[in-house]
């Protein structure tokens, strides 16, 4: 049975909800999709909640007209503006000697338990991308072998949980109730990498209109992601004070004129900020210049995000350009000329049943990586935004949705339940019983510890 699901991706200068129709072997077929202009939205951070809830609230409006669908839960994008990436590992013993879900979902939770994240942050993301089996590395996926332990190096993506609970609040002023957050580079990466490209590594920038989001792929998952806010509206910004024109004409020069190639000697007539009856000519020349000035400084950035961060050498499948800034003609040369001797390629959203026109388009691609992340196209194995174990293959029957201090907690709540009703019971037992009670109630805690661990 085919189930409906609605995604919003959250931009900075733009909303976009899809609606698709989901089969029980996971195909997609989109059904609607509307398109907003983002407002009380900054740097991809919610700035006023009001505003922001009218832009949703459109966009999902225009969506269920075309779809005909009523959907009143969404997977939602979120930035990654302010927020923090940690690695973490975690080991278990395997008591029965093989790996089956249960020990793959303990030894992430122990990551994750291991992991020092600060208390106003909540966990996004926590992947594991790296798997170790024994004494044997890089197991792929762990599932179903014999092993005496397993162990688990996890990338962690945080992010402040005032920053989550206005993301919530702003969708749900639209009517809708959050149903689960994705990184917005995670959904890009999904709907733009190919298997081969994640096998060899690679580095994916989603140039938007205010952000790019960074994010390294190497093997099964998601190893290194960072934010820098700079996008194409910087480069209108620019325009509008070197060519002394409103923004909306400077916008207009970047959408007719803008190119990264050779410049042209031609002049247009542009109206002056401020009086706007009066005109002047400005040479193709300048604006090409302007342009270029932004573009190579907002790449040599990234290229520096990629230097420090280590992982250089294991991008060998190069650099995937996509987003709305990614279409800039002679992007991709500049890039080439400006990482070295790694290749580059520009990405659109891959392809699928009832993609309409303009959604083909790569500003689309962290829209259509939620849409596809809804039908299990994630990493093997994951904690996703409320801590629930998500595997691609393979639904459990139980899913913990709680780390293990909150076990110790729901432990210890069960203990005093139980304490009550005792008392409520007016049973007074002597000290021989209170001693085998007490003796009951440790032994309980180290076997469910034991079996924990």
């Amino acid at each position: 049975m085919s189930r409906t699901v609605l995604a919003i991706d959250i931009g900075s200068t733009k909303i976009c909800a899809i609606i698709a129709e989901i089969a029980d072997d996971n195909s997609i077929a989109i059904t609607g999709a509307g398109i907003s202009k983002a407002q009380g939205l900054k740097r991809g951070s919610i700035t006023n909640i009001e505003l922001a809830s009218k832009s949703i609230k459109t966009a999902v409006n225009d969506a269920k007209r075309i779809s005909g669908s009523e959907v009143n839960t969404a997977i939602v994008s979120i930035s990654g503006a302010y927020t923090k990436s940690i690695n973490a590992s975690g080991i278990v013993n395997i008591q029965n000697k093989e790996v089956t879900f249960k020990e793959i979902e303990r030894v992430m939770q122990t990551s994750l338990y291991n992991a020092n994240i600060p208390n106003e942050y909540e966990v996004l993301h926590a992947l594991p991308y790296n798997f170790k089996v024994d004494d044997q590395d890089h197991v792929e996926d762990p599932m179903g072998m014999n092993a005496s332990r397993l162990e688990v190096d996890t990338h962690i993506i945080t992010t402040q949980k005032s920053n989550l609970n206005n993301l919530r609040k702003a969708v749900r002023g639209a009517g809708i109730e959050v149903e689960s957050i994705v990184l917005t580079g995670y959904a890009s990466s999904i709907a733009t990498l190919n298997e081969d490209e994640k096998e060899l590594g690679v580095a994916l920038i989603d140039m938007g209109g205010n952000t790019s989001n960074i994010i390294i792929h190497s093997g099964n998952s998601i190893i290194y992601n960072d934010f820098l806010g700079v996008g194409s509206n910087h480069v209108t910004s620019d325009l509008s004070m070197a060519l002394h024109t409103p923004l909306n004409i400077a916008d207009s020069v970047k959408l007719n004129y803008g190119s990264l190639l050779n410049p042209s000697n031609d002049l247009i007539e542009l109206p002056i900020i401020g009086d706007e009856n009066t005109t002047h000519e400005v040479s193709l020349e300048v604006v090409h210049n302007v342009i270029y000035a932004r573009v190579e400084e907002t790449l040599m950035i990234l290229a520096q995000f990629i230097e420090n961060s280590g992982l250089k050498d294991k991008i060998g499948a190069g650099i995937v350009l996509t987003g709305g800034f990614s279409q800039m003609e002679g992007i991709r040369e500049l890039a080439v000329a400006t990482f070295g001797s790694v290749p580059v390629r520009l990405a659109k959203p891959k392809e699928m049943s009832g993609l309409f026109e303009n959604l083909r388009s790569p500003q689309y691609s962290s829209a259509i990586g939620l849409v596809l992340y809804a039908a299990s196209a994630y990493t093997p194995y994951e904690i996703d935004a409320n801590k629930r174990i998500r595997h691609s293959n393979e639904a459990p029957a139980e899913q913990t949705s709680v780390n293990l201090t909150d076990d110790l907690a729901i432990l210890s709540s069960q203990l005093l339940n139980a304490d009550e009703k005792k008392e409520k019971m007016v049973f007074i037992p002597t000290k021989k019983e209170k001693k085998s009670e007490e003796a009951g109630a440790i032994s309980k805690f180290w076997n469910w510890a034991n079996q924990l661990f």
